[in-house]
């Protein structure tokens, strides 16, 4: 087999990540109705801090402190408690994606796979119990962990030094968003591939080894790859 080792980002590539699903969900528990208008002003906040995150203009403990300010205001509780309580109701209702439990068993033992990810890790290691995926899985790592985020070049290298004795062309990093996943793999010299899952248009000159459209078609890939 060409790669020794699969990479992973875990929101929208193995897992869905429906947030709006989970605030609801926990709001509902401080008499709060949260509508699809409320769920547009919080990504509102939301989105733009995970970019300025992986841009390293703010820290972890940012994007969990001011995403829920006005939140904290409406139900009198603490920033971080709401944040622990979304990624807890987040492990919940996240399920493996079309295509990731089919790409996980037929790969399973035949390559080494872990999971490179942006967020925090309370959530990351909940949703790998929650959904029983923990087995096929050598190694985690968050990008809270770390202090830095994808693509940061020391994601990958904290991952690196976990796998031990490997070759850079035998490993390949899967993931959804171009900026960080492919990017990242791109940068420390690994084969990338990028799941398109949507059909978007590729505008920027980041370019990927490989693009899919669902998990399934990386066990042909690979096995491709392998002959």
């Amino acid at each position: 087999m060409k790669y020794d080792w699969i990479l992973f980002d875990a929101d929208e590539t193995l897992y869905s990540y429906n947030s709006f699903i989970g605030l609801k969900s926990m709001l509902a528990r401080y008499g709060l109705d949260f509508t699809p208008q409320d769920y547009e002003a919080f990504q509102a906040v939301n989105k733009p801090l995970w970019v300025a995150y992986q841009n390293k203009e703010i820290e972890a403990a940012d994007i969990q402190r001011i995403r829920f300010e006005k939140l904290a205001q409406e139900t009198g509780q603490d920033v971080f408690k709401l944040n622990q309580e979304l990624m807890a109701e987040m492990a919940t209702v996240s399920l493996p994606l079309d295509g990731t439990m089919e790409a996980l068993d037929a790969l399973h033992g035949r390559v080494k796979m872990g999971i490179i990810t942006n967020g925090f890790t309370a959530l990351q290691e909940a949703r790998l119990n929650n959904t029983q995926t923990t087995k096929y899985f050598d190694l985690l790592v968050v990008s809270e962990q770390v202090g830095v985020a994808k693509p940061d070049r020391r994601v990958f290298e904290h991952a690196f030094e976990q796998m031990g004795d490997f070759e850079l062309s035998k490993v390949l990093m899967v993931g959804d968003t171009l900026a960080s996943d492919i990017l990242g793999a791109n940068g420390v010299g690994i084969d990338s591939c990028w799941l398109n899952a949507h059909g978007q248009a590729n505008d920027t000159e980041i370019v990927p080894t490989y693009e899919i459209t669902n998990l399934r078609e990386l066990i042909s890939l690979v096995n491709k790859e392998s002959m």
